[in-house]
């Protein structure tokens, strides 16, 4: 009776479904910032969706995010319970800091969003078009500063390919680099700059208040509810779209990697993530597994072409 009682306990505590993790996610970088924002935006719908109970999100800001991530690999190696977001900024980062952690350093779980980038004045700047901004470059590429985020990031490289596609020495822009969104911004807001870039949806609210000006968007067509034309439309072969993703440490067995890729699988699938994605103006862009870890490789690759191009990596 004995052994049927611990076998009957047995049986039961196998059917049990596993207990939600808790996750702690690092956002490489300052509040404020897409990266933030992305691990906030993780944290409330695991939360409320039920995938998980506790969610802490760590701020580990600098170097376009490749502190974070030496970091993470280091501190979390074999963790199933840590999560970083990262995205195309880092890929730059990394290269142009010759940063001796890379993603091979770390497991990939999924890509999950993308934005394109955008090229918005202060509301008091006499510049009204990017026409306009362009003849400044032509004349005088120093005279032009271009406030954004990190070095190498996609930001960086934006400026870099408006300047090639404009027929200017990509080496002569005036770039200079913020490391979370808040402090671009302020100097965008405050003129300290000519030109702010960074994806749409740091600067949308200011957009709708009007104390920016939006310039243009580096999609390949019109975004619908997005009042500015493409980089294309105004003569400068540019598309380019920052996106971002999330990844677990290096170390994990393939029982946990797929335990983490079905927790995001979830979140990404959710409805809340979906009103989120709305509400932020963020793109689904959701790509996990195996294709995904093939795409970050391709990225990289081309991302090394576009930095030493236009002079940020020998």
């Amino acid at each position: 009776m004995k052994h049927f009682l611990i076998a009957s306990f047995l049986a039961g505590a196998i059917a049990l479904p596993a207990a939600a993790a808790d996750y702690t996610i690092i956002a490489p970088a300052n509040p404020g910032g897409g990266w933030d924002q992305t691990a906030r935006s993780l944290q409330s719908v695991l939360q409320e969706e039920g995938i998980s109970k506790s969610v802490q999100v760590q701020n580990v800001p600098g170097a376009g995010g490749t502190i974070g991530l030496a970091q993470f690999a280091s501190q979390q190696k074999g963790n199933p319970n840590a999560l970083i977001v990262g995205g195309y900024v880092m890929v730059g980062a990394i290269l142009t800091n010759k940063a001796p952690v890379t993603l091979k350093e770390v497991t990939p779980i999924a890509r999950l969003t993308g934005e394109y980038e955008v090229i918005v004045v202060p509301a008091s700047s006499d510049i009204q078009n990017i026409g306009q901004l362009i003849e400044k470059l032509k004349k005088d590429p120093g005279s032009v500063s271009w406030g954004g985020g990190s070095a190498g990031g996609t930001d960086h490289i934006t400026a870099g390919l408006i300047a090639k596609a404009a027929g200017v020495d990509p080496t002569k822009i005036n770039y200079i680099a913020y490391s979370g969104g808040g402090e671009a911004l302020a100097s965008i807001l405050g003129a300290q700059v000519t030109a702010g870039i960074s994806s749409y949806g740091e600067f949308e609210s200011q957009v709708k208040a009007g104390t920016v000006r939006l310039l243009a968007i580096s999609s390949e067509a019109k975004i619908p509810g997005i009042e500015a034309p493409t980089l294309k439309e105004s003569g400068l072969d540019v598309v380019i779209q920052n996106w971002r993703m999330v990844a677990a440490p290096p170390g994990l067995t393939p029982e946990q990697e797929k335990a983490v890729s079905a927790d995001i699988e979830k979140l990404a699938k959710s409805a809340k993530w979906q009103e989120t994605l709305k509400t932020k103006g963020w793109m689904d862009t959701y790509l996990a597994g195996d294709a995904f870890k093939a795409q970050l490789e391709k990225d990289t690759a081309s991302t090394e072409t576009i930095l030493k191009d236009i002079g940020l990596v020998k």
